[in-house]
């Protein structure tokens, strides 16, 4: 018997977002999904945004290489529906530009800008962990003549929510952990699921050196690394909570602070789990 079109969606999402990918790659790779999942016009639009301001940090659209400065100043300044600091703070994370409007967007500032470039319809959705944070945000389209998102596709969209906004996540830290600039940039270090060291990034054996119980040539690795590389791994094997991403924080020998990301990959041979290591900013 076939799967239903939701566990498939599902399915693929959660594995397309514990894949290491580095931001661009993850959308491309959620677009193909969502384009068999739940019908929509042109492409998705997807947003990464900064938990702790709910500013937006990144804007990806494939074939639309800038997000247009007018959408950005009207997300923050003009008042209007389906913004997405609304959304962060609404119960149920997803809105539609009809529902906003009760049935008549014409009366949206943002309808009218949707529909200079085709999209009639906009169905948005704010990507938070199960935790409550919100990492991104993903909108789909339709063009005139089209039927309504139904509560069918309303709901799918939200459940995956959680593993892209966890994909979103992790695919920020391994773009910094595998993109340095400076001394400060993240760490970053693949593990198997026996705690062997399969690779790391230059300059990892520095923070390594930093935390308690650890050395830079790897030898010893700090109890912490391997306590969010097992959390992580643990999760991968959960079907309630899976692929997210572990946390430690921990004082270094240097007297700061030091945060620590343990994430789950997806891999056909065996488990793997990335750990970045960075310093803790002062949200944390």
């Amino acid at each position: 018997m076939p799967k239903p079109t939701s566990q498939r969606a599902a399915e693929k999402i959660a594995k397309v977002a514990a894949r290491p990918n580095d931001l661009v790659t993850l959308w491309r790779e959620v677009t193909d999904v969502l384009a068999e999942a739940i019908p929509h016009y042109w492409e998705p639009c997807f947003y990464s945004v900064d938990p702790a301001s709910l500013l937006i940090t990144s804007h990806f659209q494939e074939n639309l290489a800038e997000f247009p400065p007018e959408c950005l100043t009207a997300e923050y300044y003009d008042d209007d529906v389906n913004q997405l600091a609304d959304l962060a703070r609404s119960a149920s994370g997803i809105t539609t530009l009809h529902d906003a409007t009760r049935g008549d967007p014409r009366r949206s500032p943002r309808w009218h800008r949707n529909m200079k470039l085709g999209g009639d319809q906009e169905m948005i959705v704010a990507l938070r962990t199960r935790s409550g944070e919100m990492w991104g945000a993903a909108a789909l389209y339709r063009e005139p003549g089209r039927p309504l998102f139904t509560s069918d596709e309303k709901e799918l969209l939200r459940s995956l929510a959680p593993h892209l906004a966890e994909g979103t996540r992790r695919a920020l830290l391994v773009g910094a952990a595998t993109d340095p600039e400076g001394l400060e940039s993240p760490g970053l270090i693949i593990l198997n699921d026996r705690g062997d060291v399969e690779s790391a990034t230059p300059g990892t054996d520095r923070w390594l050196s930093e935390l308690p119980g650890g050395d830079a040539d790897g030898a010893a690795l700090p109890p912490a690394v391997l306590s969010v590389a097992t959390r992580a791994l643990r999760t991968a094997k959960s079907r309630d909570r899976p692929g997210e991403v572990a946390l430690a924080r921990v004082l270094s020998r240097g007297g700061t602070w030091v945060v620590l990301h343990g994430a789950s990959l997806d891999s056909a041979r065996e488990h793997r789990v990335a750990v970045i290591i960075e310093p803790a900013h002062p949200a944390r």
